[in-house]
């Protein structure tokens, strides 16, 4: 199970790394979505991974931790909130530029690559 989490950590800031050094403003923002995926994902698994562990301790025994969880949740709303910030930042700097280019500036080499 912690091999199948770490793989899918890796592979979510993987992908993310490489969308948020394209040159166009739709795959800067799907990639910095997939990073803070994939940091909600190493944040959850710093609070270790209990199965049939109980939300509140009542006795002796294993629980889950719930500040992995709070900062989880804190954080998937910032995430929210940057991410509708980001997508109507583009939309205004594409209106703007005329382009989507992340440096607003066509390629010199006709219309650049996808």
């Amino acid at each position: 199970m912690e091999s199948l989490y770490a793989i899918t950590t890796g592979v979510l800031t993987a992908c993310g790394l490489y969308l948020t050094l394209r040159g166009r403003t739709f795959p800067v923002v799907v990639g910095l979505t997939l990073l803070s995926y994939a940091v909600n994902l190493f944040l959850f698994s710093m609070g270790g991974l209990t199965t049939d562990g109980a939300a509140i301790l009542d006795g002796p025994g294993t629980y889950a931790d719930p500040l992995p969880q709070a900062l989880v949740l804190t954080a998937i709303v910032i995430g929210f909130a940057m991410t509708a910030f980001v997508v109507i930042l583009a939309m205004r700097a594409r209106s703007e530029a005329g382009n989507d280019h992340v440096d607003g500036r066509k390629r010199e080499d006709g219309e650049g690559r996808a």
